[in-house]
């Protein structure tokens, strides 16, 4: 009956109505698939979540904030490995998993992902060398051992974010919703007990945040290795097929390694501009604004994408299909437009809310800035629209005209971090956070709408 019902309505709308949001035949196994792929899309993300407020609970009471502070500027480097390397790799994974199933092609496409991976690894430990040495002749040698652990940290981030990625486009949500719940609560728990047993320090903390990972990518290994079993091997992997994958998520991933740096340069200015013109401890009190405010904001729409994400992906194709291509934008613009929607109203509603919050959620030194949560949580939400918004250049296949919005704004973002933490320190730099957020999505819609034209050629040009 139901489904009857959303057939008709289907029809009755036509291309510009229902039929966005139902491409093919209304049956009850799609609809039973995407409800059941839904479910665990919001298990994964919501154990993600209460991991990182729990986690963050925890470790505001193990750690003073001058503590939090350096295990906030040592997990940077992590995320400075995610931006320019891994980041870029999985986006490549996700975006052809779909075309390598549809050209029966998965062995090679997972072959040259294992030789990229690789190679990116060689490449992140040559140039580690220098850095330690340099570090050292510095005199900063009792950063080392944060440095060294959190070396090791993004590693096996960028190891875990690449395998998801792949599970994810295979629509595997059980695996990645049982990851992502492993990956958040073991950090904080292992963290945790390791802070009790050596002593309160930054570098204990981030041993055991890398010590989860681990176990973590030990179970991602094992889930990978039954996909690979379960994909065809009809033919023999050559080399030059190979080489012919590596070629197409090269292409497709380096635009993001491009703005990447500076994008890693806006994001962990905030913290570096506090640590330098300020101090450690209001890098603490900005970290814990962070998680509890831009942080659960990325993951609720990471959420959200990585439901969507294989949908358009599958949707859109090679990316030459113009049509197709409008249908997927649609969505896309649609989906950006209640991304804003709903972050305005949090925004509104966490005005009322944000000291029983910080009472509940951080410890005592940690409350006195809880105003400032609804401005994270707008900065967080606009962002996020933004990055939804990018999607139109992926599902084209034409991620190289990312790359001047992507540069110019995160240039932006540094210097509006730099000056904001010189002049009013933990408030500026989240009034320069939401200001920033506020020009990206702007840029993203103005060159949506500026490159639409040219989306289908956007591969072949």
């Amino acid at each position: 009956m139901t489904l009857s019902v959303l057939a008709k309505l289907r029809q009755a709308t036509g291309a510009n109505g229902l039929a966005q949001w139902w491409p093919a035949e209304v049956t009850a196994a799609r609809v039973g698939r995407l409800a059941k792929e839904a479910v665990w899309v919001m298990v994964g993300q919501v154990l993600a979540v209460a991991g990182a407020v729990v986690g963050v609970r925890v470790l505001t009471e193990l750690l003073p904030p001058e503590a939090y502070g350096e295990l906030a500027l040592g997990m940077t480097a992590a995320t400075l490995l995610n931006q320019v390397v891994f980041g870029p790799l999985s986006n490549g994974a996700s975006r052809f998993y779909a075309v390598a199933q549809e050209e029966a092609a998965t062995p090679a496409y997972l072959g040259a992902l294992t030789r990229m991976t690789l190679a990116a690894t060689g490449w992140i430990l040559a140039l580690a060398l220098p850095v330690i040495t340099l570090l050292l002749a510095a005199g900063y040698g009792r950063w080392l051992g944060l440095v060294l652990v959190a070396l090791a940290f993004g590693l096996l981030s960028g190891y875990n974010g690449i395998l998801d990625a792949i599970q994810n486009a295979a629509r595997q949500r059980s695996v990645v919703a049982w990851h992502q719940g492993l990956a958040s609560w073991g950090r904080f728990l292992v963290a945790a007990g390791l802070i009790v047993l050596l002593g309160s320090s930054s570098t204990v903390a981030l041993v055991g945040f890398a010590t989860a990972l681990t176990l973590a990518l030990v179970s991602q290994g094992w889930f990978s290795l039954r996909l690979m079993k379960a994909s065809p091997r009809d033919f023999p992997i050559g080399k030059a097929t190979m080489e012919g994958w590596r070629d197409q998520v090269f292409a497709y991933s380096w635009p993001f390694a491009a703005w990447g740096w500076l994008t890693w340069a806006q994001q962990a200015s905030d913290r570096w501009a506090l640590g330098f013109l300020r101090t450690t401890d209001e890098v603490g009190q900005y970290a814990v604004l962070y998680q509890l405010g831009y942080y659960p904001m990325m993951l609720a729409s990471g959420m959200v994408l990585q439901l969507v994400g294989p949908v358009l992906f599958q949707r859109a194709g090679t990316g030459r299909d113009l049509d197709r291509l409008r249908a997927s934008n649609d969505s896309i613009r649609s989906l950006a437009f209640w991304t804003g929607i709903v972050t305005l109203v949090l925004f509104g509603l966490l005005f009322l809310i944000h000291r029983p919050i910080f009472s509940l959620m951080v410890a005592e030194p940690y409350r006195g800035i809880s105003g400032l949560l609804p401005w994270m949580v707008l900065a967080g939400g606009t962002f996020a629209a933004g990055q939804v918004l990018s999607l139109e250049y992926m599902t084209s296949v034409n991620t190289r005209s990312l790359v001047t919005p992507k540069i110019v704004t995160a240039i932006l973002g540094v210097v509006l971090n730099l000056i904001g933490a010189a002049l009013y320190g933990v408030v500026g730099v989240v009034v320069a956070s939401a200001l920033w957020s506020v020009v990206y999505v702007a840029a993203m819609l103005a060159y949506a709408r500026r490159a639409e034209p040219r989306l289908a050629l956007g591969r072949s040009s």
